[in-house]
């Protein structure tokens, strides 16, 4: 037998990645309480040469290699730019909060930066062993960041509530593939698909298979009923790991689920059809109305989150290329969406104040009529309302459903985007009706914190009126 040596050149991002990340753990160790601002510029300038990569080895074609294990195609590069973009966007606004609750520590970028790394494996996976090597990289690194505020109850519960449920849900998925390697004799999701394709009669096996990977994907996206998990650890976690949870991640499971159903099990598109559309029912019912009766923000943007879940469903259950870009421009635009709305809350944080309530936004405008602003478009924009970015992505999924005939699904999407509406509007009403409390601290963010939330927040308004580009784009990568 003889050994090939792999083509390493479309995995050199993921080989930067780890070697910067690897180094920056061991230069951490070195650095002073003073100095830790070193291990941040540094994870910020890995992100960015990652990013760079990237677009350098970006082409329009697909190539594997690591024996058909990894592969690099347009998709893949793509939502690896908006992960790095996304993170980097997500240390940026950290910086602040951490150094108040004097948890300015190389641990949370160096686990952050691991976790980029698992989400890079699980969007280039080609096999079902890469996609749970990301997946377990990816967890661990989240399960870490959740309890980094060692000295937080919250933070402990949610991490070993997150960690246990992760856990079985892990179990599920490698349970389900293992069920499809003992069928069809191989790991490699082309062979997988072909092979499916091509299998006649009863295959209960397969179909429960099937239903164990399906369950595994819509833990990791947060779609009811799997959902237990994601709005305790939103609230427990600190701000700032509810904003790292909150934004890259959904796209490395959109990717998971783009490999897995549609990659590798795209012959039983009937069967798994029919598992989503009740996960999107159930995710658009269960998150827009528990959502209403929220009086902290993040347990209200975690709901929120469940309830977009159901929206980006709807793209890829159309099973049409069309819907496919559809779910992947819904997921772009909720991860900007849900950088700002969580970066409001950590530009209004002080040390002892969380500002995680919807009564600590009272009278915002008054305070700072701009961050005002900026939260209204924010939240008109995830309300589905003209012109923002979120009224086109919803619009764009409910269209790839209609093609397909599926009429009553997409009304009752317009129903609970329309009763979704009235909490993303209380928090405008608060804002700019509502007297502030007295005795609110007063806002003292930093300067690149303030520049990019605002830049943030106008780029869901300029995507919003000028929706095309990123609209081809995602077309473009899935034709």
């Amino acid at each position: 037998m003889s050994f090939a040596m792999p083509d390493f050149m479309p995995a050199l991002p993921e080989m930067f990645l780890l070697g910067m990340t690897c180094l920056i753990l061991l230069l951490d160790l070195f650095l002073t309480e003073r100095s830790r601002v070193v291990t941040y510029l540094l994870a910020q300038s890995t992100l960015l040469g990652a990013l760079l990569l990237t677009f350098t080895l970006y082409e329009e074609g697909r190539a594997l290699t690591f024996h058909d294990t990894f592969v690099i195609d347009p998709m893949g590069s793509v939502l690896k730019a908006v992960i790095y973009l996304a993170t980097f966007l997500v240390f940026l606004y950290a910086k602040d909060y951490l150094r108040a609750r004097n948890m300015f520590k190389g641990e949370f970028y160096i686990l952050g930066l691991f976790g980029v790394l698992g989400m890079n494996i699980l969007v280039s996976a080609h096999s079902l062993l890469t996609i749970y090597l990301g997946l377990e990289l990816l967890s661990l690194s989240m399960y870490a960041m959740v309890a980094l505020q060692r000295d937080s109850l919250a933070a402990s519960e949610a991490a070993m509530k997150y960690f246990v449920l992760g856990a079985m849900a892990s179990a599920m998925l490698l349970y389900g593939m293992s069920m499809l390697y003992g069928i069809t004799g191989s790991l490699d999701l082309g062979h997988i698909n072909s092979s499916t394709a091509a299998m006649e009669g009863n295959q209960m096996v397969l179909a429960f298979g099937l239903v164990f990977i399906v369950v595994g994907v819509a833990f990791k996206l947060g779609a009811v009923p799997f959902h237990m998990w994601l709005p305790d650890v939103y609230h427990g976690a600190p701000t700032a790991v509810t904003l790292y949870l909150s934004s890259a991640p959904k796209l490395a499971a959109f990717a998971m689920m783009m490999r897995l159903l549609v990659d590798g099990l795209a012959g039983l598109q009937e069967q798994w059809e029919g598992m989503l559309v009740l996960l999107t029912v159930l995710s658009l019912a269960a998150g827009n109305i528990i959502a209403i009766a929220q009086a902290n923000l993040k347990r209200m943007l975690a709901y929120s989150a469940i309830s977009h879940v159901g929206f980006l469903l709807l793209g890829v259950l159309s099973g049409t290329e069309v819907g496919y870009a559809a779910a992947m421009f819904y997921v772009i635009a909720y991860v900007i969406m849900g950088l700002g709305g969580f970066g409001m809350i950590v530009l209004m944080s002080r040390a002892g104040f969380e500002a995680d309530r919807i009564e600590d936004f009272k009278g915002l405008n008054e305070r700072s009529p701009w961050f005002a602003l900026m939260m209204l478009i924010l939240m008109f924009s995830m309300a589905g309302v003209p012109p923002f970015l979120g009224f086109w992505s919803k619009l764009a999924v409910i269209q790839a459903v209609i093609a397909v005939d599926m009429l009553w699904l997409a009304g009752a999407a317009v129903v609970f985007s329309v009763i979704g509406a009235f909490y993303y509007l209380r928090i405008v009403k608060v804002m700019y009706f509502d007297k502030a409390e007295p005795g609110l601290p007063a806002m003292s963010a930093s300067l690149d914190l303030r520049v990019m939330l605002s830049a943030n927040s106008l780029a869901v308004l300029g995507l919003g009126l000028f929706p095309g580009g990123l609209l081809a784009l995602c077309v473009a990568t899935l034709a």
